[in-house]
């Protein structure tokens, strides 16, 4: 039966390479959960019979549509939008949506199916997808921006909806963004439908804890996973990429735990401060002065500044918290983070971590998180924030992150439990992509062939 598992696998992830060509990152993202699923076919063939893998490689549907906008000098700017729906046999469409140059069709489609997973392992019912655009907000005037956001939504609408799909934010879409889309969507439906996307101003129906969820659960996240191996935060060095959300809450929980965190990260350089960051000075550049992280010298001009993002890893820590993009750790940055004798490496941005750099964790016995895990506590939080609107309810900051703390917990142990129920104990990324397929699995038989 494993012969005729891994042959099975072997050719859906043919097909995927064929149909999908030169669409990188959606190929290394379907690799690198099909080839953890081997166990999973041998124990089901039932689900080879049903074409589980043939289906759920390929999204429901793909939208992709032109987004034009005028400047402030009344110039007139044409983008690109996209949305992909992946997978909704567990509940309604769930997944970001990101503005950024880099943004195409193989980095949507690879988020939007690794959302699949990540949005199962919550236990909530949520589906998959993902969306964004090539649109670039650094620079632009707010005006510009909400001109663009309302171009967007004028196609978005008609696809999206609180029991459809439910955007949120991702990388170039915060709270001023969602407002505007929101906004806009409230205008040509004519209703006030706040559950039809997530990280919402608390005014209009945003949820407490949620600016702060996805770093917050990567520490609680990567706080079970080391305890597990009786190791603790306390006085441990953490190198952390990014100064986003994620990045700066991750830093504040780490920091609350008693870790001492001694990097941070934009995309033009990372500051290295030896004596522990002082987080109120990266709060003050980030969030209130739209900054760039060099401007930390300004307040404690004792710390190094070095051009080069990815140089951060050079750092020696303990704990390794990539948050800044996918793919930024790759080979030779994980050797060099393994030679330094890091102890664990938990991912905070959506697959940071290249598949060799994974291997390479994995076989130096590395303690390693991966993104569908470990930085699910945002979404999480987004479908806390949907329950909300449905009840029409607010609860407090402490109800929201005990929630989350303990939804982190539980993904951990299911990714535990799954990895040794299938012969390979220890192997989180293993564990995690079996126990949130297994979910949307189970659904898909049950709703038959569609």
């Amino acid at each position: 039966m494993e012969a005729k598992a891994r042959a099975y696998v072997n050719d859906i992830l043919k097909r995927v390479k064929e149909v999908n060509n030169g669409e990188i990152e959606f190929i290394d993202a379907v690799t690198e959960v099909l080839n953890s699923l081997v166990p999973v076919f041998e124990k089901h063939p039932e689900f080879i019979d049903a074409a589980l893998l043939e289906r759920i490689v390929e999204p429901d549907r793909q939208i992709i549509f032109r987004v034009p906008w005028m400047n402030d000098n009344g110039e007139v700017k044409v983008n690109r939008g996209f949305r992909v729906q992946f997978n909704n046999a567990i509940g309604p469409y769930k997944g970001g949506l990101r503005f950024h140059p880099s943004v195409n069709l193989s980095i949507i489609k690879f988020l939007g199916f690794e959302q699949i997973f990540k949005n199962s392992l919550t236990g909530l019912p949520i589906g998959g997808g993902k969306g964004g655009s090539d649109f670039d907000p650094k620079g632009k005037t707010n005006n510009e921006i909400m001109r663009f956001c309302q171009s967007f939504m004028a196609e978005l609408n008609m696809h999206i909806g609180p029991n459809i799909d439910v955007p949120a934010g991702d990388i170039g879409v915060g709270a001023r963004e969602i407002g505007y889309l929101y906004g806009y969507y409230k205008k040509l439906r004519n209703a006030s439908e706040q559950g039809v996307l997530t990280g919402k101003g608390l005014t209009f129906g945003g949820s407490l804890a949620r600016t702060e969820a996805t770093g917050y659960g990567l520490v609680y996240f990567t706080d079970e996973m080391l305890k597990d191996n009786n190791i603790s935060f306390k006085g441990k060095k953490v190198v952390i990429s990014g100064s986003g959300n994620v990045a700066i809450y991750a830093a504040q929980k780490a920091i609350e735990l008693g870790a001492k965190v001694i990097a941070l990260s934009d995309s033009n350089g990372y500051i290295y401060d030896e004596t522990g960051i002082n987080l109120g000075a990266i709060k003050e550049i980030k969030e209130v002065n739209r900054g760039r992280i060099k401007d930390y010298l300004n307040y404690v001009p004792s710390a190094k500044y070095e051009e080069g993002c990815r140089e951060i890893w050079k750092i020696k820590c303990d704990v390794a918290l990539p948050c800044a993009t996918q793919g930024e750790i790759n080979s030779e940055s994980a050797k060099i983070l393994v030679n330094n004798g890091v102890k664990a490496v938990a991912e905070g941005a959506n697959m940071p971590s290249t598949l060799e750099a994974i291997d390479i964790f994995q076989n130096n016995n590395v303690l390693f998180a991966p993104a569908k895990a470990s930085n699910a506590g945002g979404v999480a939080c987004s479908a806390l924030e949907m329950s909300q609107n449905s009840l029409r309810l607010s609860w407090t900051f402490k109800e929201v992150d005990e929630k989350l703390k303990n939804i982190m917990k539980e993904i951990y142990n299911n990714a535990k439990n799954s990895a040794k129920q299938f012969g390979n104990p220890g192997n989180i990324v293993m564990g995690a992509n079996i126990a949130g397929f297994m979910k949307v699995a189970e659904a898909m038989m049950y709703q038959g062939i569609i």
